[in-house]
């Protein structure tokens, strides 16, 4: 009996099973198609061929990244943020979106582009050119230099 109270009250202290939403994290490769959900955040990473993509997601974040032809992609999102990167031919794609914001990148044939959003803030970098909309934004597409900040 004591050793049970003593192991239920050493677990309580140590937060053992306390209810929270850990984050997720997807690769591809080594899978094709890599899809995590944990309570309220998710991602997704999917590759063909020589690409390669990452994405991590928490605290009721989404994270998506698709990748293509020696492509690479990562991106990333936390509360409530949406986060979107493409990339194809040597393209390099990262979106960021922080607390709420939503982010979108897109590269190919070698370009680089980064998006970062903030709280309710959208930002976006692809061969079409950058967009910043909200406070805490920024994108740039190192390929043509093209930028936006809105701050």
């Amino acid at each position: 009996m004591t050793v049970g109270m003593g192991l239920a009250a050493g677990l309580a202290l140590t937060g053992a099973g306390a209810a929270s939403a850990a984050p997720v994290t997807c690769v591809s490769p080594p899978s094709a198609n890599d899809i995590q959900v944990s309570e309220t955040a998710s991602c997704g990473a999917q590759s063909v061929g020589a690409g390669r993509s990452q994405a991590g997601a928490a605290e009721s974040g989404t994270a998506v990244s698709v990748a293509a032809d020696n492509g690479y992609s990562n991106s990333y999102a936390n509360g409530f943020g949406t986060a979107l990167g493409a990339s194809r031919g040597n393209g390099q794609a990262q979106a960021f979106a922080l607390g709420g914001g939503i982010a979108r990148a897109g590269a190919a044939d070698g370009n680089v582009t980064f998006a970062i959003a903030g709280y309710g803030a959208g930002a976006t970098a692809d061969a079409n050119g950058v967009d910043c909309v909200g406070v805490l934004s920024f994108a740039v597409n190192l390929s043509n230099g093209q930028f936006c900040i809105a701050g």
